[in-house]
């Protein structure tokens, strides 16, 4: 039975969140693959148990992630007091326990009590209804990790595409797209490919940030007075990357299939090619942090929401790609650090003189 403890932020509580957990884990050779602890409440879960009706679902309560059992649901009480579940709405009090599930969670991935954090989905009003102070998942961790940038990366299979911009209103973005930024996510990416995705020498493609990528000048100067000189520059540095691509023709001719990442200007440049050709199977990695995380593409889906009738698919494929790129980094540093030792053992070895 697999060591690889998972820890679940249980997400918004009137969301399809707890119950997509329950579902993944209904099927019991989930919990040969890993150890879930899920942070949230034993009450809520067992409110969202009821819904799914699936007597076969087992869970148990404990009080520290050091205590989780191999073979079981773990569920982490984040907090004591009974709270008002409504379903299918955004609440005060469901962005409250969202936020002390995701403290806590945290906390516990930084103390190193377990391996990769998936997050279940969160509603931004409900958040900002209990003033979480951040724009999602994505800023909160890249702060919680002491990182002043990270990389919002989608993931189905073979297609990853980064964004260089989050989660910004249109009117912003051309002024947050630097030489600065666009280098900072292009290390980040590339040195991600390699590290958790084990691509040794991986292609990425950079996306224009106007129509027609700018049609030399005709529709805008941001790609050649800001994005094609740091792609040039990223070449020099041994970075395999081409580009800027005009974004429409790069998805319609199929031509992103032909490299291993894909960078994204601004939130729907490059998520509404993602989920045109993912939804329901996208995952969401915040790449370039110094722990994994990762989290279905889908939202809340208050529409869904305790009707029994929210696909597991997203949920299960986010935690099967914790698990998998916790192995490949641990797999790299160790080849790494091996590779260093046996340098340093051939240096000591060499004669002298």
């Amino acid at each position: 039975m697999s060591k690889f403890k998972v820890g679940i932020s249980i997400g918004d509580i009137n969301g399809i969140g707890p119950e997509v957990i329950l579902k993944v884990f209904s099927d019991r050779r989930m919990l040969d693959q890993m150890t879930p602890i899920i942070y949230g409440s034993t009450k809520v879960i067992a409110y969202h148990k009821n819904i799914i009706e699936d007597d076969s679902i087992k869970f148990q309560g404990i009080v520290s992630a050091e205590n989780a059992s191999r073979g079981r649901i773990n569920v982490i009480n984040c907090w004591n007091d009974n709270v008002n579940i409504s379903l299918g709405k955004a609440t005060e009090e469901g962005g409250k326990c969202a936020h002390i599930a995701l403290d806590k969670a945290v906390e516990d991935l930084k103390a190193k009590k377990i391996d990769a954090l998936v997050t279940a989905p969160i509603n931004k009003k409900a958040m900002n209804m209990a003033n979480f102070p951040h724009a999602g998942h994505t800023e909160f961790l890249t702060q919680s990790a002491g990182r002043k940038e990270s990389l919002m990366l989608m993931v189905n299979d073979d297609l990853r595409i980064g964004l260089v911009t989050n989660h910004l209103p249109l009117k912003d973005v051309t002024q947050s797209v630097t030489k600065e930024r666009i280098k900072e996510k292009i290390k980040i990416f590339n040195k991600t490919l390699k590290m958790d995705y084990g691509i040794e020498k991986p292609l990425i493609a950079v996306l224009g940030l106007n129509p027609h990528a700018g049609d030399d000048g005709v529709l805008g100067e941001e790609e050649e007075n800001i994005i094609r000189p740091v792609i040039v520059e990223a070449k020099k540095k041994g970075v395999m990357i081409m580009g800027p691509y005009p974004a429409d023709g790069f998805f319609g001719s199929g031509q992103y299939k032909k490299f291993d990442g894909i960078l994204a200007m601004y939130h729907d440049q490059g998520l509404v090619a993602f989920k045109s050709l993912s939804f329901g199977d996208g995952i969401n990695n915040t790449a370039g942090l110094n722990f994994i995380r990762t989290s279905p593409d889908h939202g809340t889906a208050y529409d869904l929401a305790g009707k029994n009738a929210a696909n597991p698919a997203s949920m299960r494929k986010a935690l099967f790609l914790a698990k998998d790129l916790c192995f490949n980094r641990q797999s790299f540093l160790e080849d790494r650090a091996n590779t260093v030792e046996k340098v340093n053992i051939e240096i000591e070895e060499q004669p002298e003189g």
